[in-house]
Formats: structure tokens, sequence, C-alpha cells
């Protein structure tokens, strides 16, 4: 082999576990919540509760936004109520939190509250200073507190649904509207009845008052209109609807729908469509102040109105996304797809986070992300993306793939494979401009993940177990004769061993998948979603229902003999996926992008082991701009043969860094410029097929 400067290699070579007692996961600093679920206000401050992002502050009408979540240990945040200095959080999961200097601290005050599932707080004012707290939750029925949440009774007699959406208090009345209509209380909820026509067959997501009116919000049924507190009811319009919220402002009822805001302005006789500048349609929150209506959104955060639901503002400085789906890393990128449709960059190992998404404001969520070279790709409900500038910009590439639901990306030297949920696999030699079906023998063509190596390649399904193809996906054998769970959600490789997530934990194969075993023993949680492997360790995150046991993030030395969970300091236990970038291990919750250093699980070295790359790739140089001397950077999956040479722009040859047999890995090389003229120069990467060139920067 030829060198003219200096070659490394970068090795990973981590094992066994930390026995840190302080060694934890650590929140990146975002991306998080922008899903907004309840809104309140009192004049000064606005308070905005979102899902999995916790409790925002503004004090400047929105403009400007800040987390407020010291002590707060639930992030979903479903209600938020307030009473004097009490500002009240009701979480789902979580039960009910309090506040008393505006969010700044929160503390759980939920004795006596047997279900933590809060989906409506309402207050309702004694005859003296006394507040009558109700708590609304998801299958427990009604609680009171009447000491500021120290303590809470039930208060279900008569309600004969427990699964509680939505409280309004009238005087002396207390509404709540369940899974089978609306129950009223006159006495403090101590006894709930029910008219035989109360809406008995629709679930009610919201109530409203406006004066003698109460308005109801349903599923699917659009609004209905109460004159006589309850007892009976009729249709108010937006049949087919979601009525997912409702507000009163002056003479104004509004409606957040799934299709936006409506406006009535004579009872729900008509309703007119008040959405124009609310780019994110689906509404599930509103307050108000004066003549000023806030708008909580999915995805979209938080829009104002000054005139009446006419003209919407969006406000969403400092509210940014939290439901991370999938991660990927190209040289210094690392990349994050989220739920909300969105992509984010981070150029700093997550210290902050861009949005890199123009030109995916059409797609729906971001299933998967690969990156190959200079090219990055997303896969998402309306097909795959590919971008060119790391994440600046993104455009359609999905000529041939006529199944637009992309669930798994994957790549193997030069081809991509994308695995669609319904149409099979796909594959593209040329970057994803055009795209061919290779599915001959896939019985089962809901394709979840893909995983493979330059000889075989394993596609998992969803109910179709596992398949493998030893032609490039030319033709597909089920290897599942040994499989009792056949939904798949992720597959890796180790050495020579495959794992698959499945719907019972983990399993591996040592023959190609002839046969499989479960390996599951440590592993509290069996809801397997994603891998991510550094050297011998095996990475496994878990979906967190706690049905399925105590879920997040666990680690393997053993091929999966055994498991420990390494979920210090991790709030969120939804793992979607989990990438592992130079010395850390990042993790995508539905609380944000979360990471921790490999030196924290891994301590011990055993035998050196070269990280193996998924993809070649080569990383822009640095520094550049330079003066003299840069280093570059690239990445082979595999032994290659290897030319790197360095061109003028005139094409001609000026130096040549490397001419011969490389192992696969990570490897760097320097070029020292010498006495060459100040300008631009190409530096050009050849592995058998595979061909990239990035320019450099020389300045005197």
């Amino acid at each position: 082999m030829k060198c003219s400067f200096l070659l490394l290699e970068v090795l990973l070579y981590l094992s066994l576990f930390s026995s840190n007692a302080h060694a934890q996961w650590v929140e990146t600093n975002g991306p998080y919540g922008d899903f907004i679920l309840s809104i309140a206000t009192d004049g000064t401050n606005l308070f905005a509760g979102t899902d999995w992002g916790g409790v925002f502050r503004s004090t400047d009408n929105g403009a400007t936004w800040t987390a407020v979540n010291s002590g707060l240990t639930n992030y979903t945040v479903q209600a938020l109520s307030l009473s004097g200095l009490n500002l009240y959080a009701g979480t789902y999961g979580g039960g009910v939190f309090l506040s008393t200097n505006n969010g700044r601290n929160w503390m759980a005050v939920d004795s006596g509250l047997t279900e933590n599932r809060i989906t409506s707080l309402a207050i309702r004012r004694g005859t003296g200073t006394e507040a009558n707290l109700f708590a609304g939750t998801y299958g427990g029925g009604v609680f009171l507190s009447t000491d500021d949440g120290t303590g809470w009774t039930t208060r279900n007699t008569g309600l004969t649904n427990r699964y509680v959406r939505a409280l309004a208090v009238d005087g002396g009345l207390i509404f709540a509207g369940t899974e089978a209509g609306v129950f009223v209380s006159t006495n403090n909820g101590a006894i709930w009845t029910q008219d035989s026509s109360a809406l008995t067959n629709s679930i009610v997501y919201t109530l409203a008052v406006s004066g003698s009116n109460l308005f109801a919000g349903t599923y699917r049924n659009g609004a209905f209109l109460s004159t006589d507190t309850g007892a009976s009811w009729t249709p108010a319009g937006l049949t087919g609807y979601d009525g997912f919220t409702l507000a009163v402002s002056g003479k104004n009822i509004f409606a957040g729908t799934v299709a936006g805001v409506f406006r009535s302005t004579d009872n729900g006789s008509s309703w007119t469509e008040a959405d124009s500048g609310l780019t994110y349609n689906v509404v599930f929150s509103f307050a108000t102040s004066g003549t000023t209506l806030f708008a909580g959104t999915r995805f979209g955060g938080v829009f104002l109105s000054n005139d009446s639901g006419t003209t919407w503002t969006q406000m969403r400085s400092g509210l940014t996304t939290p439901h991370i789906r999938c991660l990927a890393s190209a040289g210094r990128n690392l990349y994050a797809g989220t739920l909300e449709r969105r992509v984010f960059r981070s150029g700093d190992n997550g210290a902050s986070w861009t949005a890199a998404d123009s030109g995916l404001q059409s797609s729906t969520m971001i299933y998967s992300l690969v990156a190959n070279g200079m090219n990055v790709f997303a896969g998402t409900g309306l097909g795959a993306f590919r971008s060119t500038d790391n994440g600046a910009t993104w455009s359609p590439v999905d000529s041939g793939l006529t199944n637009s639901f992309v669930k798994a990306l994957f790549i193997l030297d030069t081809i991509i494979f994308a695995g669609t949920y319904g149409g099979g696999v796909f594959l593209s030699t040329n970057n994803g401009t055009n795209w061919t079906a290779v599915d001959s023998g896939l019985t089962e063509t809901r394709v979840s993940a893909l995983a493979g190596d330059r000889q075989y390649l394993f596609a998992g399904t969803l109910g179709g177990g596992i398949f493998l193809s030893n032609n490039n996906a030319a033709s597909w054998t089920a290897v599942d004769s040994s499989l009792t769970y056949n939904f798949v959600s992720c597959l890796t490789f180790s050495g020579t061993n495959v794992f698959a997530g499945v719907n019972g934990g983990v399993i591996l194969s040592t023959n190609t998948g002839a046969s499989w075993t479960e390996v599951n023993t440590g592993l509290t949680n069996t809801g397997v979603l994603s891998f991510a492997t550094a050297g011998a360790n095996l990475f496994a995150g878990t979906n967190g229902d706690p049905r399925l046991g105590a879920g997040g993030v666990f680690v393997s030395s053993n091929n999966g003999t055994s498991w420990t969970a390494i979920n210090a300091g991790l709030t969120n236990t939804y793992i979607y996926s989990l990438l592992v970038s130079d010395s850390d291990l990042f993790a995508a919750t539905d609380a944000g992008v979360w990471k921790r250093p490999l030196s924290e699980i891994i301590t011990a070295v055993q035998e050196p082991e070269k990280t193996r790359p998924n993809y070649f790739s080569l990383e822009p140089n640095y520094p550049n701009p330079f003066n003299a001397s840069t280093v570059i950077q690239f990445s082979l999956p595999h032994a290659e043969d290897v030319v790197l040479t360095v061109y003028n722009m005139l094409g001609q040859k000026v130096a040549v860094l490397v001419d011969g047999h490389l192992q696969a890995g990570v490897h760097q090389v320097s070029w020292n410029a010498g006495n060459r003229a100040s300008g631009v120069y190409i530096i050009r990467l050849q592995a058998r097929t595979f061909v990239i060139a990035r320019k450099l920067m020389l300045m005197r």
C-alpha cells in the first residue's frame, strides 16, 4: 500500500459494564415540546401543557416560551387549572402536581388519588374562600380535593362510566363528559345522574358553558347543545368532526377539531371556518384572555388570534418537537426524525439542534433515516426523500416506488433498500432516483426492518416473521420455522449473529436464520423496538409499556445470554431508536434525544475490535478552509481496494494520498498542500464501484 502521508485507523474497543454509581443518561438540548394538550392563563402568565415536553410558560402573550418543569416527574400534561396563586397540572400517568410560583417548582399532590391518568381539572368556588378541585381520570372516575390537592377522595356514586374526558362547572352544577355521555352533579360530586337522552352513546371530549347553554364536543358526532343543564341534547352542527375542545369568548363559541377552528355566533346553529393562518389544523386546547384567543395544536405549538379567530399567528419560539422516532449520523452531524414530520440536525453531539426539513412539510411521520456519503435519506408515510446538503433541503425520490409507506431503509455499499408497509422491498442503485420492486417469495409485504451484509439480507415483517435473501433481494425465503413471535420491530448483525426484536423480546440466530432462540434473561420489558451495537456489546431499546414490564435501554455483552438495564437518569423509557456515534450512545424517545457516554456503560477493555461502519462515506475535511494542512476522514463498511486522490480545478492530479487495500473501519489521512497555490481542490475517493468527491479550500 502506498500512502503519501500519515494514515490512522479509528478504533472503538469497549466491553463489560460500568459500576459507576453516578453514571446516567442526560437529555440533549432538545428537540422537545410543541404538541399542546392544555393551555391556561391568568392574564399575565400563559401556560402550555405538552405531550412529553412538560409545562412551558410565556410572559409575553406567547411570543417566547420557557420550560418550567422542576419537580415535574411526568411530562404528559393533559390538563392545567389556575386557582389564585396555585397552578395545577394533571398528567397522564403521573397524577396531579401543584406549583405556587408560576411553574418554577412543582410538587406531587396525589394522596388518595388511586388513578393517576388525569384527563381534566375543574375548580368550583365554595361559599367562602375555599376551593373545590375536581380531577377527571381515565378509568377511575372523578376525584375531589378540598385542601389544594393535599388529599383526594373518590366522587363516583352514580357515575356508571369512569372514563372521564372532560369536566365543567356552572355555579352549583358540575358536569362530567365521559365515554358514555354527560353526567351532572348538584351536590359537589357526591351523586351523579344522567338523563336517558343525555348522549349516552357518545364519547364526550370537551364541555363548555355559555350562559344557560351547555355545549359538548364529541367523537365523530360534532357538537351538541343542552339548554336544560344536560337533561336533553340537540345536535349543534359539525357532524362528522371530532370536537376536541370548545371555548366561549363573548358571543362567540369556538370549536377546535381535527380540521381546524370553527366559530359560531348563534349558539351552534351555524358554524364558519376561522383558521386563516392556522397552519397546523388539529386543535386540542383553547384559552382566552380578554379578546385574545389561544389555540394549542398538535405539532404546531400555540397560535394566537386577536380578531375572533379570523386570523391566527403562530407563537412557538422556545417550543420545539419532542417525539423522536429515528436517528442517523453522517460525519459530525446527527439527524433526528420525528413523529411530527420533521428532521433536526445537530453538529455538536446533541448540544444544540436546528430544523433541517425544508421540503418535508408535506410528508408524514419520519419512520427511518440513513446516510450514504453526502446523501441523507428519509423514509416517510409519503415516500422516500433525499437531502444532499446536510438536511437543509429535501426532495422526493420515489420513481418506481409504488408503495409510499416507507418503514425501513438500509444501505449496503451503493445499494439502498426500502422496506414498505404493504408493498414489500424496493431497491435503488442510483441514490433513490429510481426504485425497483424486489419481493419475489416475500409472502408478507408489511416490511418493518432490514439488516444484512454483502452475503445475506434479512427482512423483518409485521405478522409474517423473517425472510432471507442471498442474492441482493432478487428472491426471498422465509426463515421463521422456529419462531414463536412473527411481528418483527428491528434487526441487527453482531459478528456472525443475527438478532431480531419481536413482540416477545429478543431472538438470536447463529446459522443465518435456520433456527432462532429466545435470549431474554434480564430483559424486563419484551417490547423491543430498537438495536445498536458497539464492538461486542448489543443495546436494546424497549417500548416502555408498563404492561410489558420495566422498559428503557438494556445492554448485553454475551450475545444476549443476559441483559442489564442502563436507565439511570432516563425519564422516558419508550426507546424508538438507538445510535452509537463516536463515544456516545443516543436514544430517541417521546421526550427528545438522550445520550450517555459509552465509557459509563462499558469500562474494561478486551481485545481491540474495529467499529464497522454501515456504509462508505467521505466526510468534509477539517479544517476547511485550511492553510497548508488538512485532515480527510472516510469510512469503509468492509475491506476494499481504495484510491484517494487530490485534483486541481483543471482536473489535474496533484496528490495520491492512498492507493491500496484497507480494512473495514474509519480512516484518516492528512494532506499537506506544501507550496501549492490558494484555491479550490477536489478530493476523490474510489472504493470498487463507490465514488465520491468533495471540495477543499486552500487559503494562504
